[in-house]
């Protein structure tokens, strides 16, 4: 198909033309295929999350090239906003220094909120529900809410 990488900007825009809408969050599988691109295509700000683990580092090192392709040759105004690290282990030095090195690259890019590994926040899509509904007190869902804070406010 001609153009399919343009084919959810074309819809996002037409749908929200007189719409009442703050923000559209559009949430990719992580590989790049051609939803994630048509959604690269859409959108103005990208926030990544990233697993606080070894080989999501090389990953993130993927998909930032990729994003800068997708930036000079189909969606220039494109800006990658906010990296949020997830899968946090607090009891492994892995976790601090993937956090570290990221925080070190990306500076204020990076949400000072870390989301942490849990059990809870695995139950809960087995569950077909958010964190906030599923375990509300959860350290899951307190994470989760003080990162949206951060996104809401602008305070990265």
């Amino acid at each position: 198909m001609v153009a399919r990488e343009y084919r959810l900007r074309k819809a996002l825009r037409s749908y929200l033309e007189g719409a009442d809408v703050d923000v559209v969050l559009i949430d990719c599988p992580p590989s790049l295929g051609l939803l994630t691109l048509n959604a690269l295509v859409a959108g103005e700000e990208l926030l990544i999350p990233i697993q606080c683990e070894y080989y999501a580092l090389e990953g993130l090192g993927q998909l930032l090239r990729n994003v800068d392709l997708v930036k000079r040759n189909l969606n220039p105004p494109l800006d990658l906003s906010t990296i949020l690290c997830v899968m946090y282990d607090a009891r492994t030095k892995l976790s601090g220094q993937v956090v570290s090195e990221v925080r070190e690259h990306f500076g204020d890019k990076v949400l000072k909120s870390v989301i942490p590994r849990s059990v809870r926040l695995s139950e809960a899509p087995s569950f077909g529900q958010p964190i906030t509904t599923f375990d509300p007190t959860s350290r899951g869902a307190i994470a989760y809410r003080d990162a949206a804070r951060e996104v809401h406010h602008g305070s990265i």
